[in-house]
């Protein structure tokens, strides 16, 4: 199948890459790099350093003309969503458009687009299911629910059919600390560094913590299944910051106590998603536990830098 993956070179995207390219698909990257990375690409995939928003966009589309879409390429900072919302809606708002406006142009079957977790604001019951209101804390979160409507129009107006994907914590190799990485990768920097983690607030907020190949799984599904569906991906299994903490040091043989720090304005507390209709609508089952994550993901890091090394 020809499919084209958007924000391909990235964290989630790359691994996806991965995972079609290697199912034997013909698969072609597009990624700016502001976040990505070329050498993440695997050279059996085309590549095209690119924006959603650019000119470019149609010839990348003319060339390839893909059957499937994955829309990972997103502006994913929620602090840069707050002080520059005009970017923030520019990438994840109009470059969504633009993107639907050429999937209808070249007779694209379906669209897979990344949402986030982040849509549902402070969760009014727990697990959140897909029933649950949507109500965003941040632009960013507003930014990622504006574009499940305009797929939604263009599946009824275009017949274009699409699975969106509302993600957890996604976490996993090839996660930047540096940016808006999430706890986890920014806990193993810390670690690597033997540098103090700070945690916010008491420690004791929870958070769906879910592998990145279990992320990638479900997008593999959604191939040939969840058609029409807007769907929680997620392990549907509350950690703690403390526990999580703890874990990671039994694991690295690091002994450290965090540093605490005031809780962050607007920090939501506790946070799972229900992942029932994803289960049953992508015969689709989460394999990793938050150990197994882990510890998949320290021996590929392990990998990586034996590599490095003997570069």
């Amino acid at each position: 199948m020809r499919i084209l993956i958007t924000g391909g070179a990235g964290f989630i995207g790359s691994h996806l890459t991965d995972r079609l390219v290697e199912d034997g698909h013909e698969v072609t990257v597009i990624d700016n790099l502001s976040h990505g990375k070329k050498h993440q690409v695997p050279p059996q995939a085309r590549f095209y350093e690119a924006d959603v928003t650019g000119p470019e966009l149609d010839g990348i589309f003319e060339a390839c003309r893909p059957e499937v879409v994955y829309h990972h390429a997103a502006q994913i900072n929620v602090v840069t969503s707050l002080q520059q919302p005009l970017k923030d809606a520019g990438t994840n708002i109009l470059g969504t458009l633009a993107l639907l406006m050429h999937c209808k142009k070249y007779g694209v079957k379906k669209i897979v687009y990344a949402s986030s977790a982040a849509v549902y604001g402070t969760p009014q019951y727990l697990p959140v299911d897909e029933r649950h209101p949507v109500k965003p804390l941040s632009f960013y979160g507003i930014s990622k629910h504006s574009p499940e409507h305009y797929i939604e129009a263009f599946s009824a107006l275009y017949g274009i059919d699409y699975t969106i994907f509302r993600y957890a914590n996604v976490y996993g190799p090839r996660q930047d600390p540096e940016g808006e990485g999430g706890v986890i990768s920014i806990f193993l920097n810390k670690l690597a560094k033997g540098e103090v983690p700070a945690i916010f607030g008491d420690g004791y907020q929870t958070r769906d913590f879910i592998y990145v190949k279990d992320i990638v799984s479900a997008n593999a599904a959604a191939l040939t299944s969840g058609g029409g569906r807007t769907l929680n991906v997620s392990c549907n299994v509350p950690s703690s910051v403390n526990g999580l903490l703890e874990l990671l040091c039994s694991l690295t043989g690091n002994k450290v106590t965090a540093e605490y720090k005031p809780a962050l304005p607007g920090d939501i507390r506790h946070s799972v998603l229900c992942n029932e209709a994803a289960k049953s609508e992508l015969i689709w089952t989460p394999q990793y536990s938050l150990e197994e994550g882990l510890k998949d993901t320290l021996a590929f890091e392990k990998m990586a830098d034996q590599t490095n090394d003997e570069k």
